[in-house]
């Protein structure tokens, strides 16, 4: 009789029991849940690492359109900058610099930037004349030299918007031999300035922004022509024989 009087307890311990591990497995899996869920929802809302939002990429003008200028070099922008400031064309530069020494001949023409010594007269050498004020610094100009028929140098600095000479002055670096090979190729020199662009332009066409007499490694006398590109702005140099106007080299300079 004992016994049968023990064994309800028990039994209703094991309910109890079984109860309490189905409300534990309950709380677990409702917990398991939960943080799935919570993993879930917060998964929608945050950028992987370095990997930018839509809203930031679209939100930046800079992002959606590359700057025009960002393609360009250094020197493209400057030639960008340059040479549609200059009013005076090369060979009207060249024209106002032979002109200013008597019997002179062009030998070489270049566009450049004035500098903030335009005027100013390097040591040792004559005082230049400066018959009208240099340009501002920055403004185009046209530096030029003529040589005359014994092969003095003068340097001729024009402004490129105005075409007005504002300093002129003789080349005091030269020595008797720098003067007799100087006049020794502009002896050989048979073509002109003129000539040597036409066949350079017929190469590279834009606009031309130097010119110069010079010798080539086979003592070839010629005209190195440079012309820029004004859709992208390369330059091309083009050398022609000063002897009979045929080109021996045309090089792009993209850099």
């Amino acid at each position: 009789m004992s016994s049968a009087r023990r064994l309800p307890p028990m039994r209703s311990m094991a309910v109890l029991c079984a109860l309490g591990s189905s409300v534990l497995l309950m709380t677990a899996c409702t917990n398991a849940d939960t943080t799935r869920s919570s993993v879930a929802e917060a998964a929608p809302t945050d950028s992987p690492t370095g990997t930018a939002s839509p809203t930031d990429t679209a939100s930046s003008p800079a992002a959606s359109s590359a700057s025009p200028s960002a393609s360009m070099n250094e020197d493209q922008a400057e030639r960008k900058a340059l040479v549609p400031m200059a009013k005076v064309t090369w060979d009207k530069a060249a024209d106002t610099a032979v002109k200013e020494v008597s019997g002179s001949k062009l030998v070489d023409l270049e566009l450049k930037k004035t500098s903030a010594e335009a005027t100013a007269s390097p040591t040792g050498s004559p005082m230049p004349s400066t018959p009208n004020p240099a340009p501002s610094a920055g403004a185009p100009e046209w530096e030029a030299k003529v040589a005359a028929s014994d092969g003095t140098v003068h340097r001729v600095d024009i402004d490129a918007v105005s075409g007005k000479v504002f300093r002129s002055q003789v080349d005091s670096d030269q020595d008797a031999d720098d003067k007799k090979e100087m006049a020794d190729r502009l002896g050989k020199a048979t073509q002109t300035p003129q000539q040597a662009v036409k066949a350079a332009t017929g190469k590279a066409k834009g606009t031309v922004t130097a010119v110069g007499l010079d010798e080539n490694d086979n003592q070839q006398v010629m005209w190195s022509v440079d012309v820029v590109d004004t859709n992208n702005w390369n330059k091309t140099t083009v050398d022609v024989d000063a002897t009979n106007g045929k080109i021996l080299r045309e090089d792009v300079d993209t850099d």
